[in-house]
């Protein structure tokens, strides 16, 4: 068998043990150990390999900004922000029909604003929005799947752990890579409040009304999450004004929320010790599924499958434009089987070279950045589509007197606003890179 025919079964192998609920990371790495054996043969080869990547690849100095945004999370949830949030959007929102649940969605993406994890920010707001929801005579379906939907703000609008791995694996500037997201966030969240807005006009029995509240209550709603707004001003203004580094913006983020945290009384008894532990636990997560990826993709370096990817690809003479619409949809298919972390760790390093090696009709840098909003938001899709959708497990074993095929339901509108957004991006490109 020949080291290219190793690295291509190597994938339905690794998928295989995925199925049989081998962690992503363990997988990874025992998939790339076992096959740069059979590629080289020599296990010298590996041993001097592996006595040195865990130290090279963990000990990256930018990758420390993941769990200072992951800390950054957990504070903001203690400190009642996700509840702020809620009640300043549903102040404005919750008396139109279908408000309470544009509410949620609002919240979320002001969550995601200081959180960049979609899984939290789809949990903690759940906890926040889902009684409220349901109080107000909202159906399951609606209610679960616009939070689902919702959560994936979190990766979308700046700052976003899987953006910072992007950046990162394709050597790409994370500051710029923020800017970039930044449009293209906003226009998910729009287009969500639409669907809403369809849904509910489609499906009238959908949603419960509530009394408009006077501005004598919306005005203090408003004035509650101005924490939010500052420390979102820090985070993300303060690198585009080079006042910080993305590492150390982060740091202060993460420092600025545990402040509103401790000073809302939201760490204490054993809070701040409780927060300090999710941290590193999620933390100890991604590094591990980091350092597999960087296994799993050196076996494939050593196979020199990539290499002979690009080749074929760029002898077939495909179209740029065809090339990536095939890997988009591949991104979209993976996303149904694995989290998106593990899918951009492991698949950047195949792809990125192959679609490198095209004409765009843009610079390298330009063209990086659009392909990373692009990836990005394929990820976001696999986070809320059936059957392995992250999200909506997380928001079903919240919700468990929904039945999951009301969710699925429901969240078929918002995956199609989700695939119209891409169609948009992919015809414009510019609507991600202008700002850069």
């Amino acid at each position: 068998m020949s080291s290219v025919e190793i690295g291509l079964w190597s994938f339905p192998v690794l998928i295989l043990l995925i199925f049989l609920r081998v962690p992503i990371g363990a997988a990874m790495l025992g998939v790339g150990v076992v096959g740069a054996w059979m590629v080289t043969g020599k296990w010298t080869v590996i041993l001097a390999q592996m006595k040195a990547v865990a130290w090279n690849t963990n000990a990256n100095y930018s990758l420390s900004i993941i769990p200072l945004f992951l800390l950054m999370g957990q504070f903001a949830a203690r400190g009642g922000l996700s509840q702020a949030l809620f009640n300043a959007a549903s102040a404005f929102l919750g008396h139109r029909k279908g408000g309470v649940a544009m509410a949620a969605i609002g919240a979320c993406a002001g969550f995601g604003s200081i959180c960049g994890s979609s899984l939290a920010t789809a949990a903690t707001m759940a906890q926040v929005a889902l009684p409220e929801l349901r109080a107000k005579g909202y159906s399951g379906g609606l209610a679960t799947a616009s939070l689902a939907a919702g959560g994936t703000l979190g990766i979308l609008i700046p700052p976003s752990v899987v953006l910072v791995l992007y950046a990162i694996l394709a050597e790409q500037n994370i500051a710029k890579l923020f800017l970039a997201a930044f449009v293209p966030g906003i226009i998910a969240a729009a287009s969500y409040l639409v669907v809403v807005a369809l849904y509910v006009r489609f499906h009238p029995g959908s949603a419960g009304s509530s009394p408009r509240l006077p501005w004598a209550e919306r005005i203090p709603a408003l004035i509650a999450v101005w924490p939010v707004a500052l420390i979102f001003f820090l985070v993300v203004g303060g690198i585009y004004l080079g006042w910080f580094t993305p590492t150390q913006a982060a740091a202060i983020g993460a420092a600025g929320t545990g402040l509103v945290a401790w000073l809302r009384g939201g760490l204490a008894g054993g809070a701040l010790m409780q927060c300090l532990r999710e941290t590193a636990v999620s933390t100890g997560m991604i590094f591990f599924i980091v350092l597999g990826a960087t296994v799993f993709n050196s076996f494939l370096a050593f196979s020199r499958l990539p290499q002979m990817g690009a080749e074929w690809v760029t002898a077939q003479g495909f179209a740029p434009m065809t090339v990536l619409i095939i890997i988009l949809v591949l991104y979209i298919v993976f996303g149904c089987i694995m989290d998106s972390l593990s899918m951009i760790v492991l698949t950047i390093p195949i792809f990125f070279p192959i679609v490198t090696a095209m004409d765009f009709g843009m610079t390298p840098e330009h063209f990086a950045i659009w392909f990373g909003i692009l990836v990005l938001m394929v990820a976001e899709i696999g986070m809320i589509t059936p059957p392995v959708g992250l999200n909506l497990f997380i928001i079903s074993a919240m919700a468990r007197t929904v039945p999951i095929r009301e969710t699925y339901k429901a969240i078929t509108w918002f995956v199609s606003a989700d695939l119209l957004r891409i169609i948009l991006l992919t015809a414009f490109p510019i609507i991600s890179i202008f700002l850069v």
